[in-house]
């Protein structure tokens, strides 16, 4: 991937949110050097605040956690903001926003996690192919870390098409995940299904599961019905994936997200389908979750259907853009 041209657009934050900070989809194909895949908790709110002002899918944009940045804009600037829901800001539809004025993030309607995209996206280094920022490691982003009070964050050259005129667009719900503070999450079997009692089997369906506020972008701690083991096992560290749901001895929950670890020795129950990802990210400490069972190609028909709704939807928007 070639180095973005930076443009003279320039943002100065001045108030730095409680987490806010680069992301895009992450860095492919290193989990076999240890380097964890990272990027945004909820793919599919980065994936369209992108195609909203003309960017490609994968371009840097911020990913907010709760309370919000406030930025100021130097230059006029087409933007969106997808995701969780910020009191006095449109949602899930491209605006623009003037030189001199103040983008405010700070009060949280509903949701847990917001992505701001800017035609062009934020100019940063790549590392590692990525300018997804992996806090554990100060790796990537703004020199690793979270944005700072004063920080000026540049933006790479705007798509070609004027501004004038493409402000408003917005998505229809029907494209949207089922947010909700207690969403039915759907699973298929994990690789140690049959390691766990039938009676915990059944239990881990019918109960709901409380997010603990330790949770963070490596795992959702989970507190609900303790999950049990048939027979007391160890086994061996395994590769695990962005939604692998592993029971530790005490028998509650840890579903893995972003950040997680390449590798895991903790049994795993059940795996979350990709197209019910982004109701996680969404999720606070407090919310609570309800699993429900599906097949592997029940999940592979929901993984098609929205590749193919946002084809349409890529489509669409590219239409506008020129």
């Amino acid at each position: 991937m070639s180095a973005p041209k930076e443009t003279g657009v320039i943002i100065e934050v001045l108030k730095p949110g409680s987490s806010t900070t680069v992301q895009d989809l992450g860095r492919a194909g290193l989990l076999n050097a240890g380097i964890p895949g990272g990027g945004a908790m909820d793919r599919l709110a980065l994936r369209i605040a992108n195609l909203l002002v003309g960017n490609v899918e994968n371009t840097a944009v911020l990913e907010t956690t709760m309370s919000g940045p406030v930025l100021l804009f130097q230059s006029e600037a087409l933007v969106s903001v997808c995701g969780a829901k910020f009191s006095g800001v449109p949602a899930w539809q491209s605006f623009i926003v003037k030189a001199g004025e103040k983008l405010t993030l700070t009060e949280l309607e509903s949701g847990c996690r917001g992505y701001v995209a800017i035609a062009g996206g934020f100019y940063v280094p790549l590392v590692l192919g990525s300018a997804s920022t992996y806090l554990r490691a100060g790796l990537g982003g703004l020199d690793g870390r979270a944005l700072r009070k004063g920080d000026l964050l540049k933006v790479n050259a705007a798509a070609k098409s004027p501004l004038a005129g493409l402000e408003h667009w917005h998505i229809s719900p029907s494209v949207l995940p089922a947010y909700s503070i207690q969403p039915v999450v759907r699973v298929t079997r994990g690789a140690q299904w049959d390691w766990f009692t039938e009676e915990t089997q059944y239990k881990l369906f019918e109960g709901r599961y409380s997010v603990l506020p330790k949770s963070d972008r490596m795992g959702l701690r989970l507190i609900g019905t303790q999950l049990l083991l048939n027979e007391p096992r160890e086994m061996k560290s395994e590769a695990v994936a962005f939604g692998s749901i592993q029971v530790p001895p005490e028998g509650q929950p840890i579903i893995l997200v972003a950040d997680r670890q390449t590798i895991g020795g903790y049994p795993k129950i059940a795996e979350v389908v990709s197209v019910d990802l982004p109701l996680l990210a969404q999720l606070r400490p407090g919310d609570r979750a309800l699993f429900t069972s599906v097949s592997v190609e029940e999940a592979q028909a929901l993984f098609l259907a929205e590749e193919h709704a946002l084809s349409r939807l890529h489509e669409g928007l590219a239409e506008k853009f020129g």
